[in-house]
């Protein structure tokens, strides 16, 4: 299976609005960041798609997705491919039974078939 991580979310930037004359209003301007994250994990031999969204890209998180991915295959062994992201490499996860991480070449993304998931 291929993994990856998308980041999805709104930027708001605030700063006209309209009102009758002559009222000027106080507009502030109020930038709001709020993002999502998806992680997938898709397998090239027979498209099986596994999805999570959650809220960071860490660790803790990564770790809860592994740890789903090898429930939803318990009778599977699983080579998931990685990319380089630090979370991935961390020394904090544990790595399920049935299955093995693989990393890609670093600065390859065109080698990872789930980077087309987000297109």
């Amino acid at each position: 299976m291929f993994q990856d991580e998308a980041r999805f979310g709104r930027i708001s930037d605030t700063r006209r609005c309209w009102c009758p004359r002559p009222i000027r209003p106080l507009a502030q301007a109020m930038v709001t960041q709020q993002y999502t994250y998806a992680y997938a994990a898709v397998s090239v031999s027979d498209g099986v798609l596994d999805t999570l969204i959650l809220p960071q890209v860490n660790s803790e998180c990564m770790q809860l997705f592994l740890d789903e991915v090898a429930t939803r295959h318990p009778k599977d062994r699983i080579a998931m491919i990685l990319d380089g992201a630090g979370w991935h490499k961390s020394s904090t996860l544990k790595i399920p039974k049935n299955m093995l991480l693989v990393s890609l070449p670093p600065y390859a993304p065109e080698l990872n078939p789930v980077e087309h998931l987000w297109d």
